[in-house]
């Protein structure tokens, strides 16, 4: 599986951005898209996660502000995020989880910069 995201940038607190990923290749084991982040000096944290059945998972410190969804073709995954503080600041990176055959993957993307000024 391979994967591409899209919609990193600069914004200013209390802006929005979307971050869009598209996975290819062997995508019909995917049972879990999602987004982490990791921000200097830390170590990479959950952000949000989607199964296939539609159900989501967020961090605490995003509830509220950031909403994850799949596309249509269910090989693409979204986040908006609203209401930006700087403390969002990080590369944020897409990851895909499959199971196939009693197996279980995880794939990551090369990560997209977000950048919130205050």
């Amino acid at each position: 599986v391979q994967l591409q995201a899209f919609g990193g940038g600069l914004v200013q607190a209390g802006g929005s951005l979307r971050l869009s990923c598209a996975a290819s290749g062997s995508t019909s084991g995917i049972y879990r898209m999602g987004w982490y982040r990791q921000a200097p000096g830390k170590q990479r944290e959950l952000v949000a996660t989607i199964t296939s059945g539609g159900r989501t998972n967020y961090a605490d410190s995003v509830k509220g502000r950031f909403t994850i969804s799949r596309g249509d073709a269910k090989n693409t995954v979204y986040l908006q995020m609203n209401s930006l503080k700087p403390e969002d600041t990080a590369v944020y990176y897409c990851n895909v989880y499959t199971w196939v055959l009693q197996d279980g993957m995880d794939y990551w993307g090369a990560g997209t910069q977000v950048t919130v000024s205050s």
